[in-house]
């Protein structure tokens, strides 16, 4: 631009000073129809020149006023952002100390201008649901989703714990399938599922993400067999109000060998069984259990049986004596076994090898009604006397 303008200035000044040389200035003649102009070439040329500087002399005044204009709007707009990077720190202490309306207000207040609006609002709209004002929460919410455009991901994931928050269990439910479709692995969204499907009993859904959980790192290894467990409980109590004994059965028939080899499970299984009083697929599935692995808690639920069969049951618990030793459950179980159908004799040698490996007051109690119809009753008070005394013992640690 400035080699143009150079070179502008060269030829205006060889029009005017080349007549000036030669002596020949030259005629102009402008006509209109009320004007007439008459002038020299030499002056029109300085004419020309004088509106040129005129020009460059306007277009710099004007570029220095629009200037300040925009130093001044850059000035009040570092203002905003250095007042809302201020109240969001404060903020974040408040958030702290718990102070949930100061929160919301300074969060809200110029989050415009913050460095993450988007940020500001969804605090805000917590702060506000800590607060139980979910209008206001709302209103931050959908700030947040104007400004986050296409990265909604954190607007649906805060949307989610405000409805969980609310008890809106069945909305918060469909956002986690939403989500889970986009991000399937996210941490946050899998621990906000796990609540929507324990709360809306979506126990087939909930046993999908376990997976999902733990190569995500979400709880640890108990905590998601904790969950599986629960599920799987779920959808037997699911089975069983629908059809039934019948239908959880069917249930039971159609999973897979796997999921019926799990001893948390056959445990669980027996259980809602006994509860439809179908105690003899009740006894089948714990003696097919300990078949395979021994577990105390298979062994605990024999007592409750009222399969019309106990010798099977006694055969199963010698099995596991002469297998895993002398245990003082299995011991204990067979003496409760053989006094249901009256073998006392046998009973009171049960309990006796169960007592000699560890005290134990019912085993006390239960040895002392053998012993009285056994009539012996001086040695049935002295196990009741020691089933008293160890109770106080447990009732009374030193």
């Amino acid at each position: 631009m400035l080699k143009v303008l150079l070179l502008f200035l060269l030829l205006i000044a060889g029009i005017v000073v080349g007549p000036m040389v030669a002596g020949h200035q030259g005629y102009v003649l402008i006509q209109t129809d009320t004007w007439n102009i008459e002038t020299s070439v030499t002056g029109l040329a300085i004419i020309l020149i004088l509106s040129l500087v005129v020009l460059f002399a306007l277009e710099w005044l004007l570029r220095r006023l629009f200037r300040t204009g925009a130093r001044t709007r850059g000035w009040f707009a570092g203002r905003k952002r250095s007042r809302a990077r201020k109240q969001t720190k404060l903020a974040l202490l408040k958030l702290a100390e718990g102070d949930y309306q100061q929160v919301e207000k300074l969060m809200s207040k110029n989050a415009d201008h913050a460095e993450q609006p988007v940020v500001n609002y969804l605090l805000a709209a917590e702060a506000a649901q800590q607060r139980g004002d979910e209008a206001r929460a709302n209103q931050h919410l959908e700030r947040a989703a104007e400004l986050a455009d296409s990265d909604q991901i954190p607007v649906e994931i805060t949307r989610v714990r405000l409805q969980l928050a609310r008890n809106e269990n069945h909305a918060a439910r469909h956002g986690v399938d939403k989500l889970l479709e986009v991000t399937p692995r996210h941490p946050e969204v899998l621990r906000l599922a796990e609540q929507a499907y324990i709360r809306t009993g979506a126990w087939g859904s909930l046993l999908d993400i376990i997976p999902s959980m733990q190569k995500a790192g979400v709880g640890d290894d108990e905590h998601r067999d904790a969950l599986t467990r629960q599920a799987w409980i779920g959808l037997m109590d699911q089975a069983r109000a629908d059809q039934g004994s019948d239908g959880l059965k069917t249930w039971w028939r159609n999973q897979s060998r796997k999921t019926r080899h799990q001893p948390a499970l056959q445990v669980a299984m027996a259980e809602h069984l006994i509860e439809c009083d179908d105690h003899q697929t009740a006894q089948a599935i714990i003696l097919d259990g300990l078949k395979r692995q021994y577990d105390d808690r298979l062994v605990l639920l024999m007592p409750r049986l009222k399969a019309g069969n106990p010798e099977q049951l006694e055969k199963a618990l010698r099995q596991q004596i002469k297998t895993y030793g002398d245990r003082p459950l299995l011991w204990s179980t067979l003496g409760q076994l053989l006094m249901s159908h009256g073998e006392w004799k046998e009973a009171s040698l049960a309990f006796r090898a169960a007592l000699k490996q560890r005290p134990d007051a019912f085993d006390y109690a239960w040895l002392a009604d053998v012993l009285d119809r056994l009539h012996q009753p001086e040695e049935a008070a002295l196990m009741r006397r020691d089933g008293l005394l160890l109770t106080l013992q447990q009732n009374n640690p030193q």
